[in-house]
């Protein structure tokens, strides 16, 4: 593979890490040491969520309007070093208003870096030929959210809910070096292989979009029901005997490889395909826990949630820039704001039921049917694919 293409991988991996592992979801991990801490409510937990995926969204959506051009490389070098002082900032203060208003400027930039790290990086590998590897990619997610649930436990140890933080955006700060190194501008000339070698992929029409929108805006309201309690549930579970926070570590450890293989599946047996039964799967880990929540039913939640999530993230925007490939991070962009969406009522109405029934029962059952209710959504998508086993490799080559 060439260097460059190897560096814009790695690259991409840590700028995921920075921005989705640990500036969005060690939240999740770190929420109970600070509940412990303010005691607030599990709706107040909703609520904070909520704000940072309130950012998320409009983040999203100012991303694909960006005119950025050539000045995408810059432009996540900034939002990078903005992530990264919101997560250190979570430790200067207890008032509630502050974390508000953090956990929004750092979904902000989530999604300003989720969507142009993306560009930038699937672009590098298609012009190479080499967008089957955009799992790798991916993984970055996964590998931030095992890093954050194995640095939290000791950190929390050592130096309380608000030194976690600070070692969080330390390494973070390591990781935008090599970062800085590692992305740094092709020439124009590649740009237009790029498009061709997507282009030639057989996949729905741009007007069967809308369909993949909806579908994974539901995606985005329902799993991050799991996304945002499941340590949580751990947390408050009589039956469950072990560290909560290695709930949260097994999902990164079974999210870092489920890009490449979902990838690999949606290769072989198409996009749609792929994604619909991914979201039927997903389905099964989040209501798991409505039944039962003793150690082997978390555990195994877990690792269904983490197995799934970014593996529909990964389908669900190669099949995007695949059906538009021209400006990618503005389809990009149309797509993660759907997604944001959905996971920005999420977390507030899932803490609002849960208040209510004394239960997280409920709002995993509800997070349940609109995962569903969003893979029938892309049943009408399945009559484009006529892929056979192999065809999509032998199209590449």
């Amino acid at each position: 593979m060439h260097k460059q293409t190897v560096q814009y991988l790695v690259g991409g991996i840590f700028a995921l890490v920075i921005a989705m592992g640990i500036g969005r979801f060690s939240y999740t991990v770190i929420l109970p040491y600070m509940q412990d801490t303010f005691a607030f409510s599990r709706s107040t937990a909703g609520f904070l969520a909520t704000s940072n995926y309130l950012g998320y969204f409009i983040g999203a959506l100012v991303a694909g309007r960006l005119q950025i051009g050539d000045k995408r490389i810059p432009f996540l070098q900034i939002t990078l070093v903005i992530s990264i002082l919101t997560t250190a900032m979570m430790s200067f203060t207890d008032a509630i208003f502050a974390w508000y208003l953090l956990r929004f400027i750092s979904g902000v930039m989530s999604a300003f870096i989720f969507v142009v790290a993306a560009s930038l990086v699937l672009d590098q590998l298609a012009r190479n030929g080499k967008a089957h590897l955009s799992g790798l990619f991916y993984s970055g997610v996964g590998t931030g959210i095992a890093l954050s649930a194995v640095i939290v436990s000791p950190m929390h140890a050592m130096f309380d809910w608000n030194g976690t933080w600070i070692a969080l955006a330390l390494f973070s700060v390591i990781l935008l070096v090599f970062i800085i190194f590692f992305i740094k501008p092709v020439t124009q000339h590649t740009q237009q292989q790029s498009r061709q070698t997507v282009a030639s992929q057989k996949v729905p029409p741009s007007t069967w979009m809308k369909w993949l929108i909806l579908a994974y805006s539901l995606e985005g309201l329902g799993y991050i029901v799991t996304g945002t309690f499941i340590v949580s549930i751990a947390e408050e579970s009589t039956s469950f005997h072990g560290d909560a926070a290695f709930v949260w570590f097994v999902v990164g450890i079974a999210a870092i490889p489920s890009c490449i293989v979902w990838s690999k599946l949606a290769q072989r047996y198409g996009y749609v395909r792929t994604l619909l039964i991914a979201m039927l799967f997903q389905g099964l880990g989040i209501i798991l826990p409505a039944f039962a929540t003793n150690t082997m039913t978390l555990y195994t939640s877990a690792f269904i949630f983490g197995a799934t999530f970014m593996g529909i993230t990964t389908v669900a925007t190669t099949l995007a820039r695949q059906i538009v490939p021209v400006n990618s991070h503005q389809i990009l962009g149309y797509l993660t704001a759907g997604y944001a969406l959905g996971q920005m009522f999420g977390p507030s109405l899932a803490g609002t039921i849960a208040n209510y029934t004394n239960s997280y029962q409920y709002a995993l059952f509800g997070a349940t049917a609109v995962v569903v209710v969003g893979a029938v959504c892309l049943i009408g998508g399945l009559k484009y694919e006529k892929v056979k086993v192999g065809e999509l490799d032998a199209i590449r080559e």
